[in-house]
């Protein structure tokens, strides 16, 4: 990968980044149930402590309101200035690496942010890990074991895992393995004890808390992952060029290592960028459902509650590592194939 290529995919990241962040803000700007509705809601239902509607508790709070207290409170919510205006003002404050005060939790939303991250890049790095030491292998001892007891009974293993979306799995691990057996907790990160534990206490009681929430992780990834690679290995074991290396005298056990191995890296390889983002980011239903306090439960959470900086910070290191990702997987390829030449 040539130096020039690389200026220019970085320089792309730029106004692909400006056109998603864009898109994003607008849409906060015009969708209804906004942060200032919310508050004036919340206060008035406080007051009379009866419902009467959306429309009318809103606009009954918005009335006892001045319009200097009105404009006090669209300038602390950042609504003060028109769309345009208000996403120059945000860039310029992210170019700075300020992504502005949560309006859920009133402090900073680096602050918010990093009390989760360490969590969500724990079982991102972990299960992206786990995924492809699992995956190659076995996609390796499919493919050469194609139609056989092995390959047959792991098929089933990996469309099951293919077809049950994440959330059923975590789910179901949770109800048996957690509800019913009592092997594994129910959610949480770690024990209310953990600071307590000794070094490998601290090491089993994190295993103990993350065996069911990794494998719904790596359920879907790890089946798609393990087809690729069988399908691309088969592909290229009866390739002219490998039996033709077998034709010469190398054994099939070589042949598969020093040929077919390295071009069938290259879907994994292409894909292997769209994975740094999704792990990192997480799942936000696996991450309800076992109560983990993470990336993409922050972004639900903050979603619902209207937390606007927030959400626009996840979305802006979410689209930066996918961007970054994209990059990555050329580089990959670029590794695995010589004959891939980025100018």
């Amino acid at each position: 990968m040539s130096l020039t290529y690389l200026l220019r995919r970085l320089l792309l990241v730029i106004p692909t980044f400006i056109g998603i962040t864009i898109l994003v803000f607008g849409i906060t700007r015009i969708v209804p149930g906004g942060p200032i509705e919310r508050i004036l809601s919340e206060a008035q239902l406080a007051q009379s402590g009866e419902s009467s509607g959306p429309s009318g508790v809103i606009g009954s709070a918005a009335s006892s309101l001045s319009d200097e207290q009105m404009d006090q409170l669209k300038e602390f919510y950042g609504f003060d200035k028109p769309t345009p205006i208000a996403y120059v003002h945000w860039l310029s404050k992210l170019a700075r690496l300020d992504l502005g005060t949560s309006t859920r939790y009133y402090e900073p939303v680096w602050d918010t942010i990093a009390e989760r991250l360490p969590i969500s890049t724990y079982y991102g790095l972990l299960s992206l890990l786990i995924a492809y030491l699992i995956s190659v292998p076995l996609g390796v001892l499919k493919a050469i074991k194609h139609r056989t007891f092995i390959d047959n009974s792991t098929s089933i293993l990996i469309f099951v895992g293919y077809a049950i979306p994440p959330l059923v799995i975590a789910v179901l691990l949770q109800a048996w393995l957690g509800a019913y057996m009592e092997w594994f907790p129910l959610g949480g990160f770690m024990s209310d004890e953990f600071s307590d534990l000794s070094f490998f206490g601290k090491v089993k009681d994190l295993f103990w808390h993350s065996f069911c929430p990794l494998i719904a992780y790596i359920a879907g990834s790890f089946a798609l992952m393990t087809m690729m690679m069988k399908n691309a290995l088969m592909d290229n074991l009866s390739a002219d060029y490998v039996r033709t290396a077998m034709a010469k005298g190398l054994s099939f056990k070589w042949a598969v290592m020093k040929h077919a191995m390295r071009n069938s890296l290259i879907p994994l390889a292409t894909h292997f960028g769209n994975n740094i983002g999704f792990f990192l980011a997480g799942s936000l239903f696996i991450e309800q459902v076992f109560n983990i306090d993470g990336f993409g439960l922050l972004g639900y959470e903050s979603l619902l509650e209207r937390d606007y900086p927030v959400v626009m910070g996840i979305l802006a290191i979410t689209a930066v590592l996918q961007l970054i990702g994209n990059i990555l997987s050329d580089f990959c390829v670029a590794l695995v194939d010589p004959r891939v030449q980025f100018e």
